[in-house]
């Protein structure tokens, strides 16, 4: 064999291995954008899911936004966003008009109190029954914090609710047999709003998704802010096994095991129009489905069962 012959091998060897295709890097090749509004009580998760989803395709962008489950509902209908944040079921009526509902997570809504209440001694003993809750936000009928904890106190208890139509509002009424037109108190707007209010009023008392009643850092109530625990057996006392409000770790592990009630507990909703067509949109709604969930439970919320995540994936095309 001469150095020609030789020369040239080599060289076609040189050239068949450029001609191979070159592997593909994870998330390569998927682009678009992905548009997302509602629910402030999906809000933090969903910014984390999309900041893990961008990791490994960075040719995704997603834009999300806060403004409540009303507003993401009406936005995914008019197909102004691929996805709207729901925190409560799905009604009949917005299915008969395309909306399909995926549950991606689950969390709660907790009464909330100023942490200078003055009968907070008296409320860590006796907590909030529903019987309470209805004569707070619903006929009224209790004006004092005496009331609420059957001693003789006057200071006049404040009451704060939603403005905004919202799943967090929906879900608490829904638990006192109402719907969210049906609670009384002064109308705040959005969670961090409400959270505010009752932070500077020492007689408030409002409702709160878990995210904003908790730091996410110390997962201890937010400053200025307690959890009033749920008289659940409704015996007019708190129990021992009443008692898991101390951190947000404490409650979402108390809320897994259904032993705070449900609702104010419930699953919540990624909602499309219709079935997706977009790759990116599918391709996003998987990832939650599947690897996304591990980071339910370090964000402050409930991973769902396999059933309902497999009932999710079961919606979306190959």
């Amino acid at each position: 064999m001469n150095k020609t012959f030789i020369i040239l091998l080599a060289c076609t060897a040189i050239v068949l291995s450029s001609c191979k295709p070159r592997a593909a890097k994870k998330g390569e090749g998927l682009k678009g954008e992905i548009s997302i509004s509602g629910a402030f009580a999906l809000y933090p998760l969903a910014v984390k899911w999309a900041d893990e989803f961008k990791q490994l395709h960075p040719g995704v962008r997603i834009d999300i936004s806060a403004g409540g489950a009303g507003k993401g509902m009406t936005d995914v209908l008019a197909k102004v966003v691929d996805l709207g944040m729901v925190s409560r079921e799905v009604y009949p009526q917005e299915v008969a008009k395309g909306a399909v509902g995926i549950a991606v997570a689950k969390d709660a809504v907790v009464p909330t109190i100023n942490a200078n209440n003055p009968a907070l001694a008296d409320l860590m003993k006796t907590g909030l029954t529903r019987d309470a809750a209805i004569k707070l936000w619903i006929t009224g009928e209790y004006k004092t914090w005496g009331d609420v904890t059957g001693t003789a106190r006057a200071e006049a208890v404040h009451v704060y609710t939603r403005s905004d139509a919202c799943g967090a509002a929906e879900t608490w009424a829904l638990w006192l047999d109402k719907k969210q037109e049906d609670l009384g108190g002064t109308a705040v707007f959005g969670d961090p709003g409400l959270a505010t209010a009752v932070q500077k009023d020492p007689l408030g008392i409002g409702l709160n998704n878990l995210s904003y009643a908790y730091d996410e850092g110390t997962r201890a109530p937010n400053p200025g802010l307690l959890v009033l625990p749920v008289d659940v057996n409704n015996n007019g006392q708190l129990d021992p096994e009443e008692l898991f409000y101390d951190t947000k770790d404490a409650i979402i592990q108390a809320i897994a095991e259904d032993r705070y009630p449900s609702p104010p507990a419930r699953d919540l909703y990624l909602v499309t129009n219709g079935i997706p067509e977009k790759a990116e949109v599918i391709a996003f709604l998987k990832f939650i489905l599947t690897k996304g969930q591990e980071f339910n439970v370090p964000a402050g919320y409930i991973s769902l069962s396999a059933e309902k995540l497999q009932k999710g994936l079961a919606l979306l095309p190959e």
